[in-house]
């Protein structure tokens, strides 16, 4: 008989990491911080899971994400709606921590995503720089529609905003990544 692959499901939260372990059933919770997350790796590693798969959820999991890697754990960053769409079509249409964690690992044992890389930390910076550019480009852009439509009596706020976000985006352009 061939031995069962196990994976590894994550939810993701501000506070907390719940983790589900696929096909065994154990289940466990750490604090989403550095002492959780090497909690989390310890236990985790023993096992030999084939991937460990966490959602993206807007950077709350990057630094598990980047400890796993570092410790050699296959990691698989996960698109959430891929997971839920899988969770409903599975007929899973109620949702909590646990479940979902469920849902995760149990998206990972039957689609069998690619591990995920993990770019360098230099070009995460970059690509951090980039995005509050971006962020700050679009803003900008709002305020100056803004600016155009709106009566002059609230002009004086409007140009202290676009100020801001042009003084953010001189600072970042002089931003070098060490």
């Amino acid at each position: 008989m061939e031995p069962q692959e196990i994976n590894v499901g994550i939810d993701t939260s501000s506070k907390q990491l719940d983790i589900y372990v696929r096909p065994s059933g154990q289940f466990f919770s750490v604090t989403n911080n550095k002492e959780g997350i090497k909690d989390a790796i310890k236990q985790l590693q023993p096992l030999k899971p084939q991937r460990v798969l966490i959602e993206s959820t807007g950077r709350l999991e990057l630094e598990f994400v980047c400890a796993a890697h570092k410790a050699g754990l296959p990691i698989v960053v996960c698109n959430p709606s891929q997971v839920r769409n899988f969770a409903k079509s599975a007929g899973r249409l109620a949702k909590t921590d646990k479940l979902d964690a469920i849902d995760i690992a149990h998206f990972g044992e039957a689609m069998k995503p690619r591990l995920s890389s993990i770019k360098p930390e230099k070009l995460r910076n970059i690509s951090d720089l980039l995005t509050v550019r971006n962020q700050c480009l679009e803003m900008s852009t709002m305020q100056k529609n803004r600016l155009r439509r709106m009566p002059k009596s609230v002009h004086k706020p409007i140009q202290a905003i676009l100020k801001a976000i042009k003084k953010e985006l001189v600072v970042h352009a002089e931003n070098k990544v060490t």
